[in-house]
């Protein structure tokens, strides 16, 4: 009599079905990881001792390091919406918006959103393989037992730096985004600059700098912790490196989307 059972189990489904499960018992887990690290770096930012030195080195690679390719992609993100958008705006009378619609773009949106990839995929990678790579080394392990707290030591400085540069970062990316916008909407369509910049004002309002400031600290915040957890969890040598800078840098874009998500319907809506 056949086993139904052992037949089952030799099928496709079978299959799909258990890679289903791991995968979300993995994401739980994962979830689980970082929400216990979000408090624990939280109560030792309230606690202080922080290293200021380490805090200042973090702040320049966070920020000074990967400057330059974060306005790159949010200035050709400009170009390319002002070249397609404003020639079309001109034709239809709509001129005395264009720079309205793409300070909004730039400002609520389009800056803070690359800045964040940006940061991820340059930065984010690398705090998750430095701390990966010091979790398989067994180095975190020896400052353990120095009686060092890994957290305070590891997350609190690199979480901060976040914190502190992804607003300043965010303004000046939307600062080159504005104007790049006005020096293609102007090659595009003939636009001049004095009517581009009269209705930037109309676009920028005090509000969507204030939320935009506060979702700036957040998305510091969640790229290092996020970055730092899964390094810290790693597991497994060279190998378990690779798997966990992989899965800090895929968890950072989920958790950036999700969070713009967020503050669009909690403040735009």
């Amino acid at each position: 009599m056949i086993d139904i059972r052992k037949t089952f189990k030799t099928t496709a489904t079978y299959y799909l079905i258990r890679l289903f499960r791991s995968q979300v018992q993995d994401f739980f887990t994962n979830l689980g990881e970082v929400s216990i690290m979000s408090v624990l770096t939280i109560i030792n930012l309230f606690k202080g001792k922080i290293k200021w030195k380490e805090v200042i080195y973090q702040c320049y690679r966070f920020g000074v390091t990967s400057l330059p390719i974060t306005l790159s992609i949010v200035g050709m993100t400009s170009v390319i919406v002002a070249t397609q958008v404003a020639s079309e705006m001109v034709k239809q009378g709509g001129e005395n918006f264009v720079g309205m619609m793409i300070t909004m773009l730039i400002i609520r949106e389009a800056g803070i959103i690359m800045s964040g990839f940006a940061i991820i995929s340059m930065i984010g990678s690398s705090l998750a393989s430095e701390v990966a790579t010091m979790r398989v080394t067994e180095q975190i392990d020896a400052i353990s037992v120095l009686k060092v707290d890994p957290i305070r030591y590891l997350f609190v400085p690199r979480v901060l730096s976040g914190m502190l540069m992804m607003p300043l970062i965010w303004v000046l990316s939307s600062l080159i985004g504005v104007l790049a916008g006005s020096f293609a909407s102007n090659l595009a369509s003939g636009l001049s600059y004095r009517a581009y910049f009269d209705s930037v004002w109309y676009g920028i309002r005090i509000y969507d700098i204030n939320v935009n400031l506060l979702k700036a600290v957040v998305y510091g915040f969640t790229i290092a912790l996020i970055c730092c957890t899964f390094g810290y969890n790693a597991k497994g040598g060279a190998k378990g490196v690779g798997i966990a800078t992989t899965k800090a840098v895929v968890w950072s874009f989920v958790a950036l989307v999700i969070l713009d998500m967020i503050f669009a319907v909690s403040f735009f809506f």
